[in-house]
C-alpha cells in the first residue's frame, strides 16, 4: 500500500480533498498529528513527502530519514529558499511550477499595460491636476513580447500577450518547445532576446547559473524604452544595476512583483535602493499568484505529479542540480 506523508497542516478542505485525486488505498499520514517516534516511523516508510518547506518543517535529522520514498513533492513553484541539501541527494525533488501559472499571467499583463499605458504616471498627474491628455502613451500589438524562462508561467503568459497581438520570442533550457511561439532559443541566445524584446518577462528559477544574469551589460543591451516584469526573484536582475539603468533611462519600466529580500523568504521586506520613488517603477507584493481558490488549485497540482509517480510513471517538474545546489 502507498504511503503519503503530509509534512505540514491542510486544513480540512485540504484533508478532505486529499483522497479525491490518489489511487485507492492510498494511505495518507499528517504530521502534525504524530509524536516524534511516529513521525520517523512516517518519513522513513512514506512512499512519497507532500511538503511545503522541509527546512521548517523537519528537523535535520527527520530530513535525513526521507531516503526510502520515491519523491518529494513541493507546493511552491519556487524552491529556492528550501533547504534541500538536507534532503537524501538520490531522492527526486519536484516544485509544483504552473500551479499558479494562470493567476500570474494574468499580473504579468497587467503590470505590462499599466507600464505601457502609464497608468500610474497618468494617475498621479491627475492627482496634481495636470491633464496630459496628448501625452504618448504605447500599443503593444506587433511588438515582441521576451520570455525568458519559458515553463508554466511563461507559456501562459505568452498566450495572453499573443492575444492582444503582441510575437512571443522565448528561452528555455531546451531551446524547443511545442507552444506557438514565433522565435525560440536556449540560454546562451539571451543577448537575442534582449535585444529584441519591447517586453521582457522574467520567470526563470532562480539557480546558480541565472542569479545575476541580468546585470548592467545585459540591461544595456535592451531598447531604452523597453518594459521589463520580473515574475520569477529578484536575485535574477542585479538590483544596482538596474535602479542606475532606471535612472538613466526614463522610457524604460521595470514592473516588479518580485524583490530582492522579501518576507516568506527572508523575514522581511526590503530594498537597497528607492525604486519605489521612480516614475518608471510599477510595484507589487508578490502576490501576483494570490487570488481566490490558489491554495486548493496548487494543492491539485501537486497531487496529480504525485499521481503520476503512485502510477508509475515519471514526475514532472524535477528540481535539477543546478536547484539543489543553492
Amino acid at each position: 500500500m502507498p504511503k503519503l506523508a503530509v509534512t505540514f497542516e491542510p486544513g480540512p478542505r485540504g484533508r478532505a480533498e486529499l483522497p479525491k485525486h490518489l489511487p485507492a488505498g492510498t494511505e495518507i499520514v499528517f504530521l502534525p498529528d504524530l509524536d516524534p517516534p511516529g513521525r520517523a516511523t512516517a518519513l522513513s516508510s512514506a512512499t512519497v513527502i507532500l511538503a511545503r518547506d522541509t527546512g521548517k518543517e523537519l528537523s535535520a535529522e527527520e530530513a535525513a530519514l526521507t531516503g526510502n520514498a520515491r519523491l518529494i513533492q513541493f507546493m511552491t513553484a519556487g524552491i529556492d529558499y528550501i533547504p534541500l541539501s538536507q534532503l537524501p541527494a538520490h531522492v527526486p525533488i519536484a516544485s509544483n511550477g504552473g500551479a499558479y501559472a494562470g493567476a500570474m499571467a494574468e499580473h504579468a499583463l497587467a503590470l505590462t499595460l499599466a507600464a505601457a499605458k502609464r497608468l500610474l504616471v497618468e494617475h498621479d498627474a491627475l492627482a496634481r491636476g495636470v491633464f496630459n491628455q496628448f501625452v504618448r502613451n504605447r500599443s503593444l500589438a506587433g511588438k515582441v513580447c521576451g520570455i525568458l524562462g519559458f515553463g508554466g508561467i511563461g507559456v501562459a503568459t505568452a498566450r495572453l500577450m499573443r492575444a492582444i497581438g503582441m510575437r512571443v520570442h522565448a528561452i528555455n533550457r531546451r531551446g524547443a518547445t511545442e507552444e506557438a511561439v514565433d522565435w525560440i532559443g536556449g540560454q546562451d541566445d539571451l543577448p537575442a532576446l534582449l535585444r529584441e524584446s519591447d517586453v521582457l518577462i522574467v520567470s526563470a528559477p532562480l539557480t546558480r547559473k541565472t542569479q545575476g544574469m541580468i546585470g548592467a551589460g545585459e540591461l544595456a543591451a535592451m531598447k531604452p524604452d523597453a518594459i521589463l516584469v520580473n515574475l520569477a526573484r529578484g536575485e535574477l536582475i542585479d538590483e544596482a544595476a538596474l535602479f542606475a539603468h532606471l535612472q538613466a533611462n526614463p522610457g524604460f519600466f521595470a514592473c516588479l512583483d518580485a524583490w530582492w529580500v522579501e518576507p516568506v523568504r527572508h523575514g522581511t521586506f526590503r530594498v537597497d535602493h528607492p525604486f519605489l520613488s521612480l516614475p518608471n517603477v510599477v510595484g507589487s507584493p508578490h502576490n501576483s499568484a494570490s487570488v481566490p481558490g490558489n491554495v486548493e488549485a496548487a494543492l491539485r497540482h501537486a497531487l496529480a505529479n504525485i499521481a503520476r509517480v503512485l502510477a508509475g510513471e515519471a514526475p514532472r517538474n524535477l528540481a535539477g542540480a543546478e536547484e539543489r545546489m543553492l
